[in-house]
């Protein structure tokens, strides 16, 4: 099996915690006593997946299943109004449960996201742990940099810790993440599907195996920094499911990200930052005065260090030389060197004058790649699509499958949508097709739906090859040339002329996303330059610019 390895890294502190003396007088709230334990790496080919080796912190109570904290557990209930507590913080623990104390493991990451979600659990009063999950797996990548690529993350972590005296663990789930994860973005990719690694990791790694690893630690809940908001059943409905919602924060909500869970996965989780904005929680790490208050937040995918994505692939999949053609006349524009490097949509890397030109789509079996300066136009978008690997987070199919919203890509826009049921070719799995109420240009096979109830968030799919006509039309001639064997036969590409300007209409939908909808965005925006600049009327605006703002919002969009 594969290796599954723990270090305890901890420090005797002293806590500079406004609360402690306060919290020195109430036994039950009192941290335990910490000793110094060398952070240690075991390797094991005959443990699980779902089995780690602990080495606990010394304490009057030691983390194990006899002595553990349960959700059962009569405790003395804690009262928001005590003297015990911040009050600055109690419109901000909500979401932290903060009417009963409970053992919580904590994910953290060491980015100011999940390190306020551990303080504001620790003030809510529960007996927090935290855990650093290490996932990276690209050793032999070593030349890339001149240091680790997770050590400063672990630093961070381990200080924010370490200011209030919560003991923090190292988990390495590296073999679980290559295997789970990994793997799996390779092959979809070598199959020219574009996946999505964060939904993946959150379902297979953050709550999949990192839960299963803990299981014997009976600790009442995980938590996490996203922003999401879960609504648990009461103890006397406790076998009502947890609802997912989304967060106050529209612009960071991630419940796209965590759509695929289990109804099983959600019963355990919290979220204390499910009801708080971006720019609160800026200011709760600076209330805090955390030691990464002012660190940026982390972009891109989280296991790949500070190697370039390209290297990545190419790394794992090679290169193969393939044709650039033009969608719309078959011309032979340029080449690229594998199939797997592009996404639809995707404008960067192509390297061809007189753009800007836009994948529109790709030939898997002769590995051609087909694009499009007129990506936007209206006439070529798509708005029906059909969503398999379907999972409900209330375990069953919804009663009302219209009118629902839908989120095709992490982001504030919503489409209202409807679904409609039908058999897979197999006849077992469950395919919905789904239809937008507006177009949606940047549709990829390998990315998640997700379907939305008013604020709740039902369950998510991914969206699959086939479509309907009304994706984007390559031309016979295109095809032609794309299912020549030799294409050397080709000459050289041809010599691309710049696009001519034309003036650009406004989209004009019927039905579009009900949230943040472009024709209105589009609009408001040109009219907030005409009002601060006082320019001329909309039609002798620069064409030039009128582009940038209407490829600006489709991209968000």
């Amino acid at each position: 099996m594969g290796r599954a390895r723990l270090g305890l890294s901890l420090r005797p502190m002293s806590s500079s915690s406004s609360l402690s003396p306060i919290l020195s007088h109430l036994p039950f709230l009192s941290p335990p006593r910490l000793t110094l334990v060398k952070p240690q790496v075991l390797h094991s080919r005959h443990l699980s997946t779902t089995r780690l080796l602990f080495f606990l912190p010394i304490s009057p109570r030691p983390l194990s299943p006899s002595s553990s904290f349960s959700s059962s557990t009569v405790v003395p209930r804690i009262s928001l109004s005590s003297k015990c507590f911040d009050v600055d913080l109690e419109p901000y623990l909500s979401c932290s449960m903060p009417n009963k104390r409970l053992r919580v493991a904590v994910l953290l990451s060491g980015g100011v996201d999940s390190s306020v979600a551990l303080r504001l659990l620790h003030a809510a009063g529960h007996e927090c742990t935290a855990f650093y999950l290490k996932i990276w797996f690209q050793e032999d990548f070593e030349n890339f940099w001149s240091e680790c690529p997770w050590e400063e993350d672990l630093k961070y972590a381990q200080a924010v810790c370490n200011q209030v005296d919560i003991p923090l663990e190292v988990v390495h789930l590296t073999d679980e993440y290559w295997k789970n994860v990994v793997s799996y973005i390779i092959e979809e990719y070598r199959c020219g599907r574009t996946p999505n690694p964060d939904v993946l990791c959150n379902t297979r790694i953050k709550f999949g195996a990192f839960m299963d690893a803990i299981s014997s630690m009976q600790f009442d809940y995980v938590a996490s920094g996203h922003y999401a908001n879960i609504v648990h059943s009461s103890t006397d409905q406790i076998d009502r499911p947890s609802v997912l919602e989304l967060s106050k924060d529209m612009v960071k909500d991630q419940t796209y990200f965590l759509s695929h869970l289990s109804q099983a996965q959600l019963k355990r989780l919290i979220f204390p930052l499910g009801s708080i904005p971006k720019d609160k929680v800026r200011k709760l790490a600076t209330k805090f005065d955390l030691p990464n208050k002012d660190r940026k937040d982390s972009q891109g995918i989280c296991f790949l260090g500070k190697i370039k994505f390209s290297e990545f692939v190419a790394r794992h999949i090679g290169e193969k030389e393939g044709v650039i053609l033009e969608a719309e006349t078959g011309d032979f524009l340029g080449k690229h060197q594998g199939f797997w490097f592009y996404t639809i949509g995707q404008r960067q890397g192509l390297r061809l004058p007189g753009g800007p030109w836009y994948v529109v789509e790709k030939d898997v079996k002769n590995n051609v790649v087909f694009v499009s300066r007129n990506y936007f136009s209206i006439d070529k978008r798509r708005r029906i699509f059909r969503v398999g690997s379907l999972k409900w987070l209330g375990g069953l199919l919804p009663n009302q499958l219209h009118p629902l919203q839908c989120k095709v890509r992490h982001g504030p826009g919503f489409y209202n949508c409807s679904l409609t049921m039908e058999l897979g070719q197999d006849g077992c799995e469950d395919i919905a097709v789904v239809r937008l109420s507006g177009d949606d240009q940047g549709l990829a096979a390998g990315q998640f739906a997700a379907f939305y109830d008013g604020r709740v968030c039902l369950g998510s799919g991914i969206i699959l090859e086939s479509w309907d006509d009304q994706g984007f039309p390559v031309c016979a001639k295109a095809l032609e040339i794309a299912g020549i064997k030799d294409k050397s036969k080709l000459g050289k590409p041809i010599k691309i002329k710049d696009k001519p300007e034309t003036p650009l209409a406004l989209p004009v939908q019927k039905d579009g996303p009900n949230i943040c909808t472009l024709q209105n965005s589009y609009v408001a925006a040109i009219k907030q330059r005409r009002h601060s600049s006082k320019e001329e009327p909309i039609s002798r605006f620069p064409v030039n610019w009128l582009q940038k703002i209407r490829e600006k919002w489709m991209r968000i969009f």
